[in-house]
C-alpha cells in the first residue's frame, strides 16, 4: 500500500468531533468503503468529594433519575410506541424544508407510504424521511432542530 492509500482525512475527523460537539454523542464511527472512523470522547463528572473523574462513556455513572410522583394508574412497559417510525442515523431534525416553511406533516394528516415525513440532517446531507406505511400521524415525537439518535421514535403513524 502506498503511503498515500493509508493516509487519514483529517478534516472528515475534524467533521465529526464537530458533530459530537453539536449533538452532545459520546460517539460517532463511519465507513467508506475498507475504511472505518470512530470518533468518540470521555466526559468528566464529578464525584460527591469533589474531585473530576473522567470516564469512558460505556463505563461512565448514570444521571440520577428524577423522582416521579406516585401514581395509582398501573405503569405501561417501555419500550417502542406501536406505529412508531424510528430514526435511521443519527443528526438533527428539520420538520420542515426551509426555516419557516409549512411541516412535512402534522397530527392528524393522512400520510401515504413514501411521503415524507421530515428530514434529518447528517454530515451535512439532507437525508428524507419517508412514510414507511399509509395512515394518520398521531403524533410527532420530535421538534424541529433536536438532535436525534438511531432508533429513537420520530413520528407515530396509525
Amino acid at each position: 500500500m502506498s503511503k498515500e492509500d493509508n493516509a487519514v482525512d483529517r478534516s472528515l475527523i475534524r467533521e465529526l468531533a464537530d458533530i459530537l460537539n453539536d449533538t452532545d454523542l459520546t460517539e460517532i464511527e463511519v465507513e467508506q468503503g475498507d475504511l472505518r472512523i470512530r470518533v468518540s470522547r470521555q466526559k468528566e463528572y464529578v464525584a460527591a468529594g469533589g474531585y473530576a473523574a473522567t470516564f469512558p462513556a460505556q463505563y461512565a455513572p448514570a444521571a440520577p433519575a428524577p423522582m416521579a410522583a406516585p401514581s395509582a394508574a398501573p405503569v405501561a412497559a417501555s419500550g417502542p410506541e406501536a406505529g412508531s417510525v424510528p430514526s435511521p442515523m443519527v443528526g438533527t431534525v428539520y420538520l420542515s424544508s426551509a426555516p419557516g416553511a409549512k411541516p412535512f406533516v402534522e397530527v392528524g394528516q393522512s400520510v401515504n407510504e413514501g411521503d415524507t415525513l421530515l428530514i434529518i440532517e447528517a454530515m451535512k446531507t439532507m437525508n428524507q424521511i419517508p412514510a414507511p406505511r399509509a395512515g394518520v400521524v398521531k403524533r410527532i415525537c420530535v421538534e424541529n432542530s433536536q438532535p436525534v439518535e438511531y432508533g429513537e421514535a420520530l413520528v407515530v403513524i396509525g
